[in-house]
């Protein structure tokens, strides 16, 4: 092997490597949706929590990325840890999908079937797709699924590359000499732990030994305690993740640790204490592509059986090695982890802006019934869910402008837009909730009173507010265009009511049956109730818009405004329904 071999072998590896970051960064941007499905059945049965890590693994290709998601779920408080554990477990089964696909690189033979399965046959044609759809496709989706099919080739291509630069070593007795090194179980595990740290990948470096193996000089003994190592390694990644977080995120990391590390311990005792009986006389062969696959999947399905049964004294170790402190620790709702899976971020977001869209309505619903019956206990609530939704806003803001820099696909970069848009509208109507509070303490403080014309014709205000209030709630929870269509009529129904109420109290003030103090009280309440409206239908127009793919909601509404059959309709029923006497 020259210095040629050498250059050759690094220009694979990096090929290799390059091909499957860009294949499973492209599976989870295209399988977002998938991966919101799996991980919201997401219970505390343990055996749905494994098939999940399994499932969620299999498609994303990496085990690292699993559990760091699952390292995001503890410390926001939506997964417990015990939930979590059976996570790990199915994620390090659902790894193990990777090595089967690169054991296509070992098959040999001249049957057409099987030279039909053999990756230099087939990735051309796939390489070919991939670039056609990259270049030429419209479709978001087309692009990805582009991006999957080039990745997944100069995968194979790094993969054969490696294998072909490495045959040389077949000939060189120091490179077998280092091989029968790691035939020492210790050495073993060390090598294949400090390389799978190194890349912080387990499939990365399985597949690296599926090429060494190529060479026809790694053996079984020597394969078995590396790819051991390898599973230890791997929880680099989730201790990295874990730094920062709070502490059960943490015994989620330290998890993933033990039950590699106590698998590994286990059956490495036990084969060895059998192979010293028995002599296993494979330990001497030499181990192939489909072996190491073979032996990858054999061991983590056996450390899921020998450890499943007992994921309540993981939990408990994880506990003793990470008590609990005296401060108590914060629930972090939105965790930067999940910025590298965008799909499983905007979910999140879209969870928390849906609590700051109920606050915000139901801190206005208080407030409104202040005015007549004033609390001081509920007036404070009112103020307390003002500042929440201040910092859920500023949160989620903060959050998705980083959100939006990282690689999104068409929808979730729409959601992303719309989400953005529709938070400042929550945010001010729990601003506008504040307002009818301090009018109401106005109310109380000077000993005003309306009298029972005003009162009637506020509640009718009220009423249609609430309504507007409902429906636009309801259209932006159901992300349902339908439910939105019918906000406009009703918020053209409460600007025409403000109108109507500010003409009758000056009809009030001729005739001296209304004093002018109540009179500035009176008009900041229809302003408020107006513009509380006025926000309603801005979170509609943006439900409706973003069902078209746009986001010019003041042209939507200009058009709603110009009339049309349904909206004149709709109009004429809830003026009906919300007249005045």
């Amino acid at each position: 092997m020259d210095l040629f071999d050498v250059l050759t072998l690094l220009g694979g590896l990096s090929l290799f490597l390059f091909g499957m970051n860009l294949m499973g960064a492209s599976l989870e941007k295209r399988a977002g949706s998938s991966l919101k499905i799996l991980l919201g059945k997401l219970t505390s049965r343990k055996i749905l929590g494994f098939l999940t890590g399994m499932g969620v693994t299999a498609v994303i290709q990496s085990s690292s990325a699993t559990t760091v998601m699952v390292v995001g779920f503890v410390n926001s408080g939506l997964l417990t840890l015990r939930q979590a554990i059976s996570v790990i477990m199915g994620a390090n089964v659902g790894t193990t999908v990777t090595a089967w696909i690169l054991s296509l690189t070992g098959l040999d033979g001249d049957n057409f079937f099987v030279m039909l399965l053999k990756p230099t046959s087939f990735t051309p044609i796939l390489a070919l797709i991939g670039v056609v759809l990259t270049m030429m496709a419209k479709s978001d989706k087309k692009k990805d699924v582009g991006m999957i099919l080039l990745g997944f080739a100069v995968l194979m291509f790094g993969m054969d590359t490696m294998s072909g630069a490495v045959a040389g070593l077949e000939e060189v007795p120091e490179f077998r000499n280092i091989l029968l090194m790691f035939s020492n179980p210790v050495l073993g595990v060390l090598a294949g732990a400090g390389l799978t740290a190194i890349i912080q990948s387990s499939s990365a470096s399985v597949g690296i030994l599926q090429a060494l193996s190529a060479t026809g000089q790694v053996t079984y003994g020597a394969a078995i305690p590396i790819i051991m190592g390898q599973n230890i390694g791997t929880c680099v990644t989730a201790m990295i993740s874990s730094v920062g977080a709070n502490k059960n995120a943490k015994r989620a990391a330290v998890v993933h640790l033990l039950f590699n590390i106590v698998g590994t311990a286990v059956w490495l005792a036990v084969f060895y204490g059998i192979n010293a009986v028995v002599q296993f006389s494979f330990v001497s062969h030499s181990i192939d592509q489909l072996g190491i696959a073979v032996v990858h999947t054999a061991f983590n399905i056996l450390c899921t059986a020998l450890l499943f049964p007992f994921s309540g004294l993981l939990e408990k170790m994880a506990c003793r090695l990470v008590p609990d402190t005296k401060a108590p620790e914060k629930i972090q709702i939105l965790d930067e982890r999940f910025l590298a899976t965008p799909s499983v971020a905007i979910d999140r977001c879209q969870e928390v802006a849906e609590t700051m869209a109920r606050i915000s309505m139901d801190a206005l619903k208080t407030s409104c019934q202040l005015i007549e019956h004033y609390d001081p206990k509920s007036a404070q609530a009112v103020r307390e869910t003002e500042q929440e939704a201040d910092q859920y806003e500023d949160m989620l803001g903060t959050y998705l402008v980083k959100l939006g820099r990282a690689d999104l696909n068409a929808a979730d970069s729409r959601e992303t837009a719309k989400l953005l848009h529709i938070i400042g509208d929550f945010e001010r109507i729990s601003d506008h909730a504040v307002n009818l509070v301090e009018s109401a303490e106005e109310i109380r403080n000077k000993g005003l009173s309306f009298s029972v014309h005003a009162k009637q014709e506020l509640a009718v205000l009220t009423a249609a507010v609430g309504e507007v209030m409902d429906l636009a709630l309801d259209a932006f929870l159901q992300n349902n265009p339908a439910l939105a269509a019918k906000v406009e009529p009703l918020e053209q129904v409460v600007d025409t009511l403000k109108e109507q109420l500010r003409n009758r109290h000056i009809l009030r003030l001729q005739k001296g049956e209304c004093t002018i103090e109540l009179g500035f009280v009176w008009s900041d309440l229809l302003t408020s109730l107006e513009r509380v409206a006025d926000h309603c239908s801005n979170i509609a127009g943006c439900v409706i818009e973003m069902s078209h793919d746009s986001l010019d909601v003041h042209e939507y509404l200009d058009n709603v405004k110009a009339g049309g059959p349904g909206f004149l309709r709709a109009y004429e029923a809830y003026a009906q329904k919300y007249a005045l006497m």
